[in-house]
């Protein structure tokens, strides 16, 4: 065979044996391309251990309240400088994803918007509902009773799409002394009521929780409803102040929730730690608010004791004295 085609033949069969190659490398997958990550799911996970790179792909959302910003929709404060003591109309808008400001909103516990405005230090508390303008400005008379820095949550659902909490920091000028956050208690007084709670928060699993409502050490059992509820309760984590929600059990005049002296909540908490929890109720026509300080993943949860049926229970916690909860405000 001659030297041309010589290498003719050497050619060909480099061909052949790259090509084999090539079609093994398809078949098994390229050995630098990581495997397609599942789809996130919060409720009804699989208990297999995930891979890093499904982890890396999946990461959990964050709680509420921590973003300005959040799935196209932009909270923006007109102005975020109040001057402490007082009364300023505050005004904002919701932007959209089309960049104008949001009118369309779905009524949740009675209103379109919740304003939450609290301090940093969790030490003040106020619940407002502000009235909406027709071009979608929302304002609202807010006091600042001192300097420091605050943040505002709005809590809303804008029509067709789901529910969205976005935060901004508004600020009080002035010399600022930030107050301790208040001890772990499970009963708070305000105005002469004093609130019992009971239930325990558990990092990353739905927890149960009943404030039971007394006056002059007698249960409170004709409380009156308050955005759709015989009670409200935002709960915030201190540090980051991640806003999340709870949920009431039952609704007035469903034939089975008791109008008092307990109310029952369904919360869930992202990670260990210091919670403040702030109810908000009514009775004899006047809205108070009782204010908690709560740990999450403090101890573990006492070993369930089998009932004669089979049914499991758990003791319940002895309650702790505590100091008095907050006076909130609140605008409608």
């Amino acid at each position: 065979m001659n030297t041309p085609a010589k290498l003719g033949a050497y050619v060909l069969g480099l061909a052949v044996v790259f090509g084999g190659a090539l079609g093994v490398g398809s078949a098994v997958g390229a050995a630098d391309t990581p495997p397609t990550a599942p789809s996130h799911t919060v409720h009804g996970a699989s208990s297999a251990a995930p891979s890093r790179s499904a982890t890396a792909a999946a990461p959990a959302s964050l709680p509420g309240g921590l973003q300005m910003s959040d799935s196209g929709y932009t909270l923006t404060p007109d102005t975020t400088t109040i001057t402490p003591g007082e009364a300023t109309d505050f005004r904002f808008t919701v932007t959209g994803p089309d960049g104008r400001p949001l009118t369309g909103y779905q009524t949740q516990h009675g209103k379109k918007l919740h304003l939450i405005v609290v301090s940093r230090d969790l030490g003040d508390y106020r619940h407002l509902h502000p009235a909406m303008e027709a071009d979608g400005t929302w304002s609202v008379k807010l006091t600042l009773p001192r300097a420091g820095v605050y943040r505002a949550f709005a809590d809303f659902a804008p029509d067709g799409g789901h529910g969205l909490t976005l935060g901004a920091d508004l600020h009080a000028a002035g010399d600022y002394t930030p107050q301790a956050l208040p001890e772990v208690s499970r009963t708070a007084t305000v105005d002469g009521y004093t609130v019992q709670l009971d239930g325990d928060l558990i990092p990353g699993a739905s927890s149960t929780l009943t404030l039971t409502v007394s006056k002059d050490g007698e249960p409170v059992t004709d409380l009156q409803p308050y955005l759709g509820a015989y009670g409200h309760l935002v709960a915030l984590r201190a540090g980051d102040l991640a806003y999340l929600h709870v949920h009431p059990d039952g609704e007035p005049g469903d034939g089975t929730t008791a109008a008092g002296p307990g109310i029952t909540f369904h919360a869930e908490v992202p990670s260990r730690g210091d919670y403040r929890l702030f109810l908000d109720f009514q009775h004899e026509g006047v809205v108070r608010t009782a204010a908690f300080t709560a740990r999450a993943g403090q101890s573990p949860a006492p070993a369930a004791t089998a009932g004669p049926t089979g049914a499991t229970s758990t003791p319940a916690p002895a309650p702790s004295p505590g100091k008095p909860g907050s006076h909130g405000e609140h605008t409608h």
